[in-house]
């Protein structure tokens, strides 16, 4: 009988074979300092050579990369629940293609699961323009309040900030839980499923160390911005509130998942569309205000709307609320403005 598998990594690829950042992520998992783990790599129907740098990564290390080929794209999140129904490890890692780990990430989420018994365990991250293993500043990702185990009040907490996904181990009979599987067919897949783990999970915990490098490039989700992406946005955060109501979270994390809609779906969405787009569409932000109005339909009755808002976004909100063409005049002036005085937009 074999040794039983620690660890199941599982990596969503699509056309990641330029620039070496697929090989490079890669190579970062297979040299882990760890026994008894699986990659599992999952080709969403590449149209580049990734699947053959994966099946060449593959040849050079049977036994520990796995590449599943997809039959058809079905974005981030079909590619993860792919890899979810083929994992063997006691716990399951997710790492995006592009970005890369330190060697010791895994171990160290292993050691700290192994003495705590916890069945989530979070490390810090950096952002990265270099591919390199040089640790940059730490992006704020979760606290200690959030950690141990979990009480109503700190699942509220990680509600209200769940964190990535990729920072983390989780225990694998958490995605035994029926139902408990990515969106497929969309982008943001992560923040309609990333809280809901901790529904079922008793006990969290936190390296405060950075190990994961995420790596900031034009072709990188949070960079793209379109009309379609947008929608995806809001398609997420509406299979995110339904999910809370059919797990019966809702109801003791209302004001929390409130905010996350409003944040995610409305907010972000709100601003990177008018921070990158050059020609408004007046349908598209009519249709985004009606998505807050039905979704939260009075978020400054939130207290979170209150201290996580900023005068300048709710001046803005305000604006889109009341008229489309009266933000889209304000914000202009207001890029101009900018422009003149900060050399900036």
């Amino acid at each position: 009988m074999g040794e039983e598998v620690q660890l199941s990594i599982i990596v969503p690829v699509y056309n990641m074979a330029a620039d070496g950042k697929l090989d490079f992520c890669m190579r970062s998992l297979l040299d882990q300092e760890l026994d008894a783990y699986e990659i599992l790599a999952v080709d969403d129907k590449s149209t580049d050579n990734s699947l053959d740098i994966l099946r060449q990564l593959e040849a050079e290390n049977p036994g520990k990369l796995k590449v599943i080929a997809s039959p058809e794209n079905r974005r981030q999140g079909g590619a993860k629940n792919l890899g979810i129904e083929k994992a063997a490890g006691r716990f399951l890692g997710f790492v995006d293609s592009d970005d890369w780990i330190a060697p010791d990430m895994y171990a160290k989420l292993l050691q700290k699961a192994r003495e705590t018994d916890a069945d989530i365990v979070a490390c810090d991250y950096c952002l990265k323009s270099t591919r390199d293993f040089v640790k940059e500043k730490a992006e704020w990702n979760h606290t200690p309040e959030q950690t141990g185990l979990l009480t109503p009040e700190k699942r509220k907490l990680l509600f209200l900030s769940p964190g990535s996904m990729v920072i983390k181990i989780y225990r694998r009979e958490l995605f035994l839980v029926p139902g408990l599987r990515f969106p497929e067919n969309i982008f943001y897949e992560d923040n309609c499923l990333g809280a809901f783990p901790f529904v079922y999970a008793k006990r969290f915990e936190l390296v405060p160390e950075v190990l994961y490098y995420y790596y900031q490039h034009e072709g990188s989700t949070v960079h793209q911005v379109s009309l379609d992406r947008c929608r995806d946005r809001m398609r997420a955060m509406r299979l995110y509130l339904e999910e809370g109501r059919k797990r019966g979270i809702y109801e003791t994390c209302r004001e929390e998942m409130d905010y996350k809609v409003f944040e995610l779906g409305y907010k972000n969405t709100l601003f990177s569309y008018l921070q990158t787009e050059k020609h408004f569409s007046t349908a598209f932000l009519k249709e985004l205000a009606a998505f807050l109005e039905e979704m939260v339909p009075e978020p400054e009755k939130n207290p979170y709307f209150q201290k996580l808002t900023d005068p300048e976004e709710k001046k803005l909100i305000a604006l889109h609320r009341k008229n489309v063409r009266l933000l889209t005049a304000y914000y202009r002036l207001l890029h101009i403005y900018r422009k003149v005085r900060y050399g900036k937009g």
